[in-house]
Formats: structure tokens, sequence, C-alpha cells
């Protein structure tokens, strides 16, 4: 039996970009078939999700209801089978054996929402094209 798969996305707030690469991610993945499980968390998590992340979401039929910016912690790391972070450190919460992936290339939601979901996007097809791919031997 194979194990379960997750990606954890984080980012300074958890706010913004770590949602809309979670939920992306795991709409995608479940489109290809894919049995991966996707979240986020910020290292400085803000009280609330960014209300243009909220609306952009809900508008494409996602509700995140009482979903919350919530802090890392090792835990989180150490579940994941691959962290992908937004120009953060994780300090304590880097994992030791999982491999992180650092996507410095996304602008800032609040300045940009359909630049950032486009960059975000090009990493997700990518990512899932890896996990596509491993799929063959699974």
């Amino acid at each position: 039996m194979s194990t379960p798969r997750s990606v954890l996305f984080v980012c300074l707030h958890g706010a913004a970009k770590s949602v809309l690469a979670a939920a992306d991610f795991a709409r995608l993945a479940a489109q290809r078939g894919l049995d991966i499980t996707a979240d986020s968390a910020g290292t400085e998590p803000d009280p609330e999700i960014a209300p243009g992340v909220v609306a952009a979401l809900r508008a494409e039929g996602l509700d995140l209801g009482q979903k919350r910016p919530r802090r890392v912690a090792a835990a989180d790391t150490a579940r994941a089978d691959r962290v992908v972070t937004f120009g953060c450190e994780l300090g304590e919460a880097m994992p030791a054996a999982v491999s992180v992936e650092h996507w410095l290339d996304v602008p800032a939601v609040s300045e940009d929402l359909p630049r950032a979901r486009a960059a975000i996007r090009r990493h997700l097809d990518r990512l899932l094209d890896e996990y596509a791919a491993s799929e063959v031997g699974r």
C-alpha cells in the first residue's frame, strides 16, 4: 500500500500565496487523478486570510469556511513529503529530511493577484508533472 503524499505551502503571513497555492494544487491534483493533499501555513501568520484571496477562491466555487492562517510547526513539515516556501525562512520548523523548494519569483498578491496566481500556476504545473511522472512506478 502506498503512503499518502502531501505538500505544505508556507508564506510569511499564511494568508495569501500559500493559501492560493494549496487550494489550486488540491484542485489540479484531483483533476489529474493524483491522491496528494495540500496545506498552507505561515511563519508569522495574520489573523485572517487576505480578503482578495477569499473572494478569488469563492468566485471559483471554493469556500474557505472558517480556515485561518496558522503558524507552521516542525510537525507540519515532518508530515509533508514536500515543502514549498515563498521567500520565508522556516526556522525551527525546518525539516531534516524533506525536500524544500523556494519559489522566490511570485509577486505580492496584494499588488497583482492575477500575476501572482500565474506564477504560482507555472510552479504547480511543474510540480504536478513531477508527481504524475512518479505515479508510473507506484
